[in-house]
């Protein structure tokens, strides 16, 4: 069986070489071709050219690059078209992904599976429709998304959310972290200001100012920092002067597995976060740990999205275990004052998270088969 695969960013990796690794299990023969980044590398493509081409092209970069993203799209449908695959798999990456699948299915039958479904339960429901011209079959990480699929006339099938095959900190390793980084019994805030310069310049005073709020309040809090790479400099400029002595886990100062040691034992040793809106609250999840949500735009894309978005909650949790369990504070409520009770609030009584955490996690797969070779059986499936 061929197979062209490509991903256009680390997050897409993660799931195209999970999702390989299990086509290998399931169709030893089979063979791949596309682009892809070290983990899918590792399961035997080699890629076309360097994925770090793709990954750099978010919004901001889009316009001076936008004849060189043409020219990949171009390329690599013309590649797809060349060989000829049983089955074309995209992930994520939409911009590329979904413009290379229109395309190819101009100009040929090929089978095309597309992996993330979008969210259009959020909003922009209109993009399913639009991808079912290019696309037969989606592969969902969340369960509520097939029948939204399956009404704009493509198959799908939810393989479960890769969060839930990631390692987790033992008890062991929580305490380790709390006995070497000097925090002992302290009660501990891991605070998480985003990934994106934008977000972080944005979200980090009004975090600052929370954090000093609640050391008033509890002078024994101790604050430990997860950086995300791109934005470690500006974490470690952004929090001088913090409350609570903040520990800042840069990942620009250790080894990459040394980081992500620290990072997962921090979660667990975490009693309660303070995060950025995204993903980090099923990572939050994961490791148990109950969280308050907070995050902020300008002024104009706040008026454009509030108008867009077509459900009262943006945080996953919420969304997945059915419930409003988690505090948000977004947008105009976005305040220090208002974070900082959140925050006590959810010290005071975390019950309610730990239930709604646990729910999230089993209706995401955990337990199950994993992730990637659920999806690679959904693939040879629908075949």
């Amino acid at each position: 069986m061929k197979v062209f695969i490509l991903a256009g960013e680390p997050s897409g990796d993660r799931l195209g070489g999970a999702l390989m690794a299990g086509l290998k299990t399931l169709h030893p023969d089979v063979t791949f071709d596309g682009i892809g980044g070290p983990e899918m590398t590792e399961q035997g493509l080699k890629s076309r050219f360097d994925m770090a081409e793709l990954s750099v092209m978010g919004l901001a970069e889009i316009l001076p690059k936008y004849r060189a993203l043409k020219a990949r799209i171009r390329q690599t449908a013309q590649a797809v078209l060349d060989l000829k695959p049983d089955v074309l798999i995209t992930i994520d990456s939409p911009d590329f992904s979904l413009r290379v699948a229109k395309i190819v299915r101009q100009n040929a039958q090929i089978r095309t599976v597309h992996y993330v479904a979008p969210t259009v339960w959020a909003w922009r429901p209109g993009r399913a429709a639009k991808m079912a011209r290019w696309v037969d079959h989606v592969l969902a990480l969340f369960p509520f998304e097939p029948p939204l699929m399956e009404a704009a006339g493509m198959a799908c099938d939810f393989v479960g959310h890769p969060v839930v095959a990631e390692p987790q900190a033992s008890a062991a390793g929580a305490d380790a972290f709390r006995r070497e980084s000097g925090i002992g019994a302290a009660p501990l805030l891991l605070v998480l200001p985003g990934s994106r310069r934008s977000e972080v310049t944005r979200l980090a005073p009004v975090f600052g100012a929370a954090v000093a709020q609640l050391c008033e309040q509890r002078p024994e809090l101790r604050v430990v920092v997860p950086a995300a790479a791109p934005v470690a400099g500006l974490v470690h400029d952004l929090t001088k002067g913090w409350a609570g002595q903040p520990l800042i886990l840069d990942p620009d100062q250790m080894p990459a597995d040394t980081f992500a040691a620290l990072k997962r034992a921090a979660f667990r040793a975490a009693d309660v976060a303070l995060a950025a809106s995204g993903t980090v609250s099923l990572e939050l999840a994961a490791a148990g740990t109950p969280m308050v949500i907070a995050y902020d735009m300008n002024w104009l894309s706040r008026q454009i999205i509030g108008r867009m978005v077509k459900v009262d909650t943006v945080t996953l949790v919420n969304l997945v275990s059915d419930t409003r369990v988690v505090p948000e504070f977004i947008g105009e409520r976005c305040k220090p004052d208002l974070i900082a009770d959140g925050v006590e609030n959810v010290l005071a009584s975390p019950s309610a998270q730990v239930d709604a955490m646990a729910l999230t996690m089993q209706r995401l797969g955990q337990g199950g088969e994993a992730p990637g070779l659920r999806a690679a059986r959904a693939v040879l499936a629908r075949m």
